[in-house]
């Protein structure tokens, strides 16, 4: 393989970490889906009256995806964004 330009090298590590956290967010959402399906018993277990622990893993999924996002904006913003800047 021949060597990479600048531009070329940005971008493929821009994909590696999108896809990165794309596998993360998809391990994390069909996790818990996987759950539901196929533990129903665990995920209706009740934690403290009204929430089981179904309703707390689902909130923290959207707390994680919410979390996988922040990262990638970070993760733009200090070393994809700079790296573009320094190429231009």
């Amino acid at each position: 393989m021949p060597p990479r330009s600048g531009f070329e090298s940005i971008a493929f590590r821009q994909r590696r970490f999108a896809l990165g956290m794309t596998v993360a967010m998809i391990g994390l959402y069909f996790g818990f889906i996987l759950l539901i399906a196929y533990d129903k018993p665990l995920m209706g277990r009740i934690l403290v009256p009204g929430v089981s622990l179904g309703i707390l893993l689902g909130a923290l999924v959207i707390v994680g995806s919410w979390f996988l996002t922040w990262t990638y904006v970070r993760w733009a913003n200090t070393h994809y964004d700079s790296e573009l800047d320094r190429h231009r």
